[in-house]
């Protein structure tokens, strides 16, 4: 028999619950006006229950097992949910709650981000480095305590922000590489960039197949992430250090690219079909060479000073667009990111201003996610259980790479700290490397195990090689004064 349950919406915030309450058939059956009237029919419910963390998620005892369901699912079902009246439990958890929640944890990680700043000062490395080791710590210490899943690391809108933050630092570093400018510099950043490559994807490869005995698709898999090298941390130590204005910090940059384009297209011929989406997908990419700078440029001269940050809106519109197509051509939304970097290029570097606008909104809120989560992310325990298998693997990337670079650059660089300080930037490693470590797991190229020391080595070249270049191999002769990316220095020349 159909019987009514009236449940009342609870606006208190210090208790997310609302109290289990068994509800008698008088109270079922007396109609007020209530937040919500649920009919419940005799209907089996379903064993994989949706949890949608936007809406009222409501909490049902049935037949002595408690069933989750929310808004979303009691609109989806055609039929409606039942249950006994004796068996009768019904709870509401606030809504209010997950945003306070949400908060919460995003003003941790952003204090956490801030104690990094401080301690990265201090010690005088780089910023997003100290980023990447607090993010660890954190990590390490919520799994002793068993907290790691309050740190939301696998929540859609954590997931979201690093992803943007990805995004946004390979567009940044592709709008420092006008085309014009890089003509000169072609054969140095795509000799460097292939041979940055196809080092350590040969070594890691054969390491993985005839030392570790993984398999041969393991064995590749584990050569493509650790054949990257991270555009995200040495953009990031470009920016701090100024050497993104230098012809020598171009030249990092445009190898970076060249190097992870051979990532992306060795995963791609290897693992991944090609189909006609990713023919869709480079179709676009080659029209927008053409149409993206003259849009550009109409939005601008129109719009640019009537509207309010226009061109932000069109850079992200053009962005998440294209990471969409990306993603459903089986490819990856930073590769476009940095294409279209470079296709804007003449037009953003016209407006000194604007740029910095949204280098502050991409280093100030979104990239603390990023580095602080993928320190987070390394999974210690697994690390120091596999230790020598983690130390093969990280040992075979940062020689390979060394001995691979290190008399490349040597051709095009005469000064010893450029030469080392070039090399060891080339030897991180973290975006891609990621990237292609999570295709292998979630096409079971690679099992648990082989996924997190990969992404420990992967993590482990971000931060090591780093952390020497700066302490040892700064090239102090290049270094200007830095300049905040809030602040106007440019003033006194645009008034000249």
């Amino acid at each position: 028999m159909a019987f009514y349950v009236i449940i009342r919406r609870l606006w208190s915030i210090t208790d997310p619950f609302v109290n289990l309450r068994k509800l008698s058939y008088k109270s079922r059956m007396y109609k007020i006006r209530a937040y919500c009237l649920l009919l419940f029919s005799r209907q089996k419910i379903p064993d994989q229950p949706y949890i949608d963390y936007c809406r009222d998620i409501y909490f049902y005892k049935f037949y002595g097992g408690v069933k989750i369901f929310t808004n979303f699912d009691l609109w989806r079902w055609s039929s409606p949910l039942t249950a006994k009246a004796d068996n009768s439990y019904c709870c509401l958890i606030n809504r209010s709650f997950f945003m306070i929640n949400i908060y919460l944890v995003a003003a941790f990680w952003f204090f956490s981000a801030l104690i990094s700043t401080i301690i990265a000062n201090r010690l005088k490395i780089s910023n997003a480095l100290m980023e990447i080791i607090i993010g660890a710590i954190i990590g390490f210490i919520a799994f002793k305590i068993g907290f790691t899943g309050k740190l939301s690391l696998d929540t859609d809108w954590m997931k979201f922000l690093a992803g943007l933050a990805a995004i946004m630092l390979t567009f940044l570093s592709g709008t420092e590489l006008n085309p014009d400018s890089l003509k000169s510099k072609f054969k140095e950043i795509t000799i460097v960039g292939l041979v940055g490559f196809f080092a350590p994807f040969v070594g890691a490869s054969l390491i993985a197949y005839f030392i570790l005995d993984w398999g041969l698709r393991p064995s590749l898999l584990t050569g493509i992430a650790l054949s990257t090298t991270s555009m995200a941390v040495v953009y990031a130590v470009m920016i701090e250090y100024g050497f993104n204005k230098t012809s020598f910090g171009k030249s990092i940059l445009g190898a970076c690219f060249v190097n992870d384009l051979g990532t992306v297209i060795g995963l791609g011929l290897i693992f991944a079909p090609f189909t006609y989406r990713t023919i869709i997908f480079i179709a676009v990419t080659i029209l927008l060479i053409f149409i993206l700078p003259a849009l550009t440029r109409f939005l601008i001269k129109h719009f640019a000073y009537k509207t309010a940050a226009i061109r932000t809106k069109w850079v992200l519109f053009v962005l998440l667009s294209m990471g969409v197509l990306a993603m459903w051509s089986g490819s990856e939304p930073v590769l476009p990111a940095y294409i279209i970097g470079m296709i804007l290029s003449r037009t953003i570097e016209k407006d000194n201003f604007f740029i910095r606008r949204l280098r502050t909104m991409t280093i100030g809120f979104l990239t603390p996610i990023y580095f602080l989560r993928a320190g987070a992310l390394v999974s210690i325990p697994a690390i120091i259980g596999a230790f020598l298998v983690f130390m093969i693997l990280f040992g075979t990337k940062i020689i390979s790479k060394i001995f691979g670079l290190y008399p490349v650059i040597s051709r095009f660089k005469k000064h010893q700290k450029e030469k080392w300080y070039y090399t060891l930037l080339m030897s991180t490693g973290l975006t891609f490397g990621t990237i292609s470590a999570l295709y292998g797991l979630t096409n079971n190229i690679i099992n648990t195990e082989q996924y997190s020391i990969i992404v420990g080595v992967v993590i482990a070249s971000a931060v090591i090689p780093t952390l020497i270049a700066n302490k040892f191999f700064l090239p102090d002769h290049l270094l200007e004064k830095p300049v905040l990316d809030d602040q106007l220095p440019d003033i006194k020349k645009a008034k000249k």
